[in-house]
C-alpha cells in the first residue's frame, strides 16, 4: 500500500538536472555530479557475471581516452538475472583484479521497478529528464549526457563502449 501524498512528494523533490544528483560509491564515499558539469558522462548499469561484462574493459579504453571532457559512472545492478549477486566491497575488488577500472563506481542500485533509483528513474522517464522514456532491457545499457547533462542518446546493451555510435559524440 501507498500514500498519495508520499508518491507526490517524491516526484516534486526529484532534480530537474542530472547535476542536482548525489550518490553512494561502491568504496562509500560520495559521487556528485555537479563535479561533473562541463564533461559528457556516461552512466552504465554494470553486471559482474553477465555476458556483456567484458565491456568494462572498453569502459575504461573510453574513460582513459576521453577523461579530460568524459566521465565514466558506473552503476553496478542486481535487476536482470541475478548477475550482480555480490557486495559493494565484492564488486569493487572483481572490477579492479578483472578491468583496472579507475573511472567511478557506484555503489549498487536497482534501475528498474519499485525499487528503482532516483537517478534511473530521472534517466528513464521523459516527465523528469524532459528528452526521452527509455526502458532498460539489461545489464550495461548506455545513457549518454551532454555537458549541460542533457541526455544526448541512450545505447542497449549490444552497442559496445568504443562503437562509432558513441565515440561519434566525443571527438
Amino acid at each position: 500500500m501507498f500514500s498519495l501524498f508520499g508518491l507526490l512528494g517524491s516526484k516534486a523533490q526529484t532534480p530537474k538536472s542530472i547535476h542536482s544528483f548525489k550518490v553512494e560509491a561502491l568504496d562509500g564515499s560520495t559521487i556528485d555530479f555537479s563535479k561533473f558539469k562541463g564533461k559528457k558522462i556516461l552512466i552504465v548499469n554494470t553486471a559482474s557475471q553477465c555476458g556483456f561484462t567484458p565491456q568494462y574493459e572498453d569502459l575504461e579504453k573510453l574513460y582513459e581516452t576521453y577523461k579530460d571532457k568524459l566521465v565514466i559512472v558506473g552503476f553496478p545492478a542486481n535487476n536482470f538475472g541475478g548477475q550482480e549477486p555480490g557486495t559493494n566491497q565484492e564488486i569493487g575488488a572483481f572490477c579492479q583484479k578483472n578491468y583496472g577500472v579507475t573511472f567511478p563506481m557506484a555503489a549498487k542500485v536497482s534501475v528498474k521497478g519499485k525499487d528503482i533509483a532516483p537517478i534511473f528513474e530521472f534517466l528513464t522517464d521523459k516527465k523528469l529528464n524532459g528528452v526521452k522514456n527509455t526502458t532498460i532491457l539489461w545489464n550495461f545499457t548506455k545513457f549518454l549526457l551532454n555537458e549541460k547533462g542533457e541526455i544526448i542518446d541512450t545505447f542497449i546493451s549490444t552497442i559496445k563502449p568504443t562503437s562509432d555510435s558513441i565515440t561519434k559524440y566525443l571527438k
